[in-house]
């Protein structure tokens, strides 16, 4: 499922970090730092599918030479707690292709050229190879200066002000979003991503009435694990592949993360299932079937789900033929009789545990959990008092003992 992420990062010397070690570290390459001396390189960093410059037009030619540009940003930079780059870190969609990934990010570079007049350095990364294979991401590094005919100028205070920033930053994610829904649009997909808030979502799908994607979207949002957690994890859940078992994280702030996941996958299978039942039933009904017999036709296709049996561009009437058969409903309904379809539809739906009674087959190890009951275990299961104050102060101090350690060339890796 498509997911969004931007987020904003500035890169400041009162944190002990430079643009040059930035730079160097995000595309992969060996950067002198003129002002501090010092030599960051990472040209045995993997991962990197694709780097490139983009410029404001008038830019001086220099500007493509990457360790000119950025030894440039610094010596335009006289403070000791300046802030010399602004980062910002894009999730890639994973259902499109690498070209069209490639293609949106350099569209989301370009904005940042035209709107700013800075300078941007890109990195597209891929998947860290221990985990999750779908985080194609990019590094968008700009500097906080215009860049014109005559080197580095006026400082993007646009971005920089209380007033301005965050309006600005808001704008440009939904620049973000629509370059990935535009692009997901394109390759065929039905997912989208929203760069609204959980809270501006639900209000919206309350008024549309939505009322399953208002439920779904009624929860705190995902914490950040950070990077110790992180790799922890991401250990954890190689070791229970190896093994053959569930995973079971590892973390307090793990635990949250993956009962929420678990939460949002599980709205996402019993949208899924009504999705089938309503779409069914509509066209059982158009094609002049009785509430019952459509009812069944719903039912069936619901319960094929399991199997893996739905699937296929071609019309819904062709799938339920498929599935079903026409030629024995009416006998279905003879046998079992409206009341009875109902209570199948409900056991398709997990709302129900008939059949498997009926077939004595009612024990713990026999029977799959419905999917309101994946939902009641994860929803209603206590949530750990996390000390969130104290551990957001602990993920900056993550932030920037990670990056003392980039800086040091100990290839921190994405």
């Amino acid at each position: 499922m498509a997911s969004y992420h931007l987020s904003v990062k500035t890169i400041k010397r009162s944190a002990g970090r430079s643009a040059t070690a930035a730079a160097a570290y995000r595309v992969g390459e060996r950067i002198e730092c003129q002002r501090e001396g010092r030599v960051h390189d990472y040209t045995r960093k993997q991962g990197i599918e694709e780097t490139f410059i983009l410029t404001p037009k008038d830019a001086p030619d220099w500007a493509q030479d990457r360790s000119r540009l950025w030894n440039e940003v610094e010596a335009s930079e006289t403070r000791r707690n300046s802030v010399t780059a602004r980062e910002w870190e894009l999730a890639l969609p994973s259902e499109i292709s690498a070209e069209d990934r490639s293609q949106i990010t350099r569209d989301f570079a370009q904005e940042l050229v035209s709107r700013y007049g800075v300078a941007v350095d890109v990195a597209i990364h891929a998947p860290h190879r221990e985990g999750d294979q779908r985080n194609h991401h990019a590094h968008v590094l700009t500097s906080t200066r215009k860049l014109e005919p005559e080197g580095f100028t006026a400082k993007t205070r646009v971005l920089d002000s209380a007033k301005t920033g965050g309006v600005e930053i808001e704008q440009m994610r939904g620049v973000w979003a629509d370059l990935q829904n535009r692009a997901l649009e394109r390759a065929g997909e039905v997912e989208r991503v929203d760069h609204r808030s959980l809270e501006a979502q639900r209000d919206a799908a309350l008024e549309r009435g939505d009322a399953l994607t208002a439920d779904e979207l009624d929860r705190d949002p995902e914490l950040k694990l950070g990077p110790a957690a992180n790799s922890m994890e991401r250990r954890a859940k190689a070791m229970a592949e190896r093994q053959g078992r569930e995973y079971v994280p590892v973390t307090e702030r793990g635990a949250v993360v993956h009962a929420a996941r678990q939460a949002r996958a599980a709205f996402r299978e019993l949208r899924e299932r009504l999705d089938i039942v309503r779409e069914t039933y509509g066209a059982e009904r158009d094609a002049g079937q009785g509430r019952v017999s459509a009812g069944l036709a719903a039912l069936r296709a619901a319960a094929a789900k399991d199997r893996g049996v739905r699937a296929g561009p071609e019309d819904v009437r062709e799938r339920l033929a498929q599935i079903t058969g026409r030629e024995d409903r009416e006998a279905d309904v003879e046998r079992d009789g409206p009341g009875r379809g109902r209570e199948r539809l409900r056991e398709a739906l997990g709302k129900s545990r008939g059949s498997e009674v009926e077939a004595g087959n009612d024990t713990e190890n026999s029977r799959k959990p419905s999917v309101r009951e994946r939902l009641d275990n994860v929803l209603h299961k206590p949530r750990e008092t996390l000390g969130r104050q104290d551990d957001l102060e602990q993920d900056r101090e993550d932030e920037v003992e990670n990056t003392r350690d980039r800086d040091r060339g100990d290839g921190y890796s994405l």
